[in-house]
């Protein structure tokens, strides 16, 4: 699938606008009230929102929303969870999806019982059959439970993966979607349940496609997502196995369903769903999580903004660059700035320990939109009140706008 001479060419600043439009940042957040048909459109748009347990600043899965729609209630996905809407499962990484995906992901399921994910998971729970169906008659006669309720361990946990037998088959269990499992609110834990109690009948009872059929729609949902990607984006955005989805990908484009591009700049070929929006300009601002769909694809978002953007909850404090918790701010078509973010919910603060601007951007025009972003931000929160700390090129200009 190389790319030939009659290729058409799309110019980088075209495809940053496409794939911000494809990711919902080109239409006007709402101005009235948010509810669950706003959450249904950035789904439709995003496809899933991944799911992380850092809590410095809010929790990720809720930030993909505040960038999308502004100031909404945080009950959106909880809600929509427990109305058999959304349902968990890992997609890319931990995702919340929507309820009509669980068909496409069954052959996943299949690989975790037969197949080479998790293989740790697999062998535990071929020795110990009877213990793992003992849990999932738990589940399914006492549900919903939590790790603690199957609890098996006597000793102190060593590291965050050291699971006792419990968690072992619940997650064993979750992986091959014999249970299923939701978000309890106040402590962030699993509680996992037997699927006919909390998925809608027509969902589980849709017609399983065969792999590659479901291979070929997920590729498809990532098009539609992405707006223009390689095939590298293309199977990173459902944690698709190259050697299994590529030759799905080419039978998609023989049939038409996706076309080549070449985009400026880039080394490999592009693809894009016909008829994918061309906005001639994208007027956004939103300060997005690092887990963002948008920014989650690190070499992506190089190729698209020259945006270096590596994570550093997990770097010693001396070692980091920019902080803790960092989210790029994108303003029009462009990442302008990161901005190291945490809420003190005690003192009723948001805290901007940093704020950094990139290269060649208009430093009045960023702090100032910063600054309303992130008072709409406070407010969303519940906060009182923005505080910026003394790190970084913008932080001087921003307190001031902030007090």
């Amino acid at each position: 699938m190389s790319p030939s001479l009659s290729l058409t060419e799309v110019s980088l600043a075209s495809a940053r606008r496409i794939a911000l439009a494809a990711q919902g940042f080109a239409s006007p957040r709402p101005t009235g009230r948010v509810d669950r048909r706003h959450l249904r459109k950035v789904l439709d748009q995003v496809g899933l929102i991944q799911i992380d347990s850092v809590n410095v600043l809010v929790r990720s899965q809720e930030l993909p929303l505040f960038s999308r729609l502004g100031d909404h209630p945080r009950t959106l996905i909880p809600d929509a969870t427990a109305d058999g809407e959304l349902f968990e499962y890992w997609c890319h990484e931990a995702s919340h999806l929507p309820s009509s995906m669980h068909r496409l992901i069954r052959w996943r399921m299949e690989d975790a019982r037969n197949g080479t994910m998790w293989p740790g998971l697999r062998k535990f729970a071929k020795s110990k059959p009877q213990f793992v169906q003992e849990v999932r008659d738990r589940v399914y006669n006492d549900g919903p439970l939590v790790a603690g309720d199957v609890k098996t361990r006597t000793g102190p946990k060593g590291s965050w993966w050291d699971w006792d037998d419990g968690k072992a088959a619940l997650e064993y269990l979750f992986w091959t979607g014999e249970i299923t499992a939701q978000r309890r609110t106040n402590d962030f834990a699993r509680m996992y349940f037997a699927p006919h109690h909390v998925l809608p009948a027509e969902v589980l009872k849709a017609k399983t496609p065969t792999e590659r059929e479901a291979r070929s729609e997920l590729l498809l949902l990532a098009a539609k997502s992405l707006g223009i990607a390689t095939a590298s984006d293309l199977l990173d955005y459902h944690r698709q196995r190259p050697g299994v989805a590529k030759p799905v990908l080419a039978e998609l484009v023989q049939r038409g369903e996706l076309e080549q591009v070449r985009v400026e700049g880039w080394r490999d070929v592009a693809y894009m769903v016909p008829g994918a929006a061309k906005p001639r300009s994208v007027t956004t601002r939103a300060l997005v999580s690092p887990f963002d769909s948008l920014v989650w694809c690190r070499p992506r978002i190089e190729r698209l903004w020259d945006f270096h953007y590596r994570i550093e909850i997990y770097t010693p404090q001396a070692k980091r660059v920019y902080g803790y918790y960092v989210l790029p701010f994108v303003l029009g078509d462009r990442i302008v700035a990161r901005v190291d973010l945490k809420a003190d919910r005690q003192a009723g603060v948001l805290l901007v320990p940093g704020a950094y601007s990139e290269p060649e951007v208009d430093l009045k025009h960023v702090v100032t939109e910063l600054a309303a972003e992130l008072k709409l931000m406070a407010q969303w929160l519940g906060l009182d009140a923005v505080k910026v700390g003394d790190n970084g090129d913008l932080s001087s200009k921003l307190s001031r706008l902030c007090r």
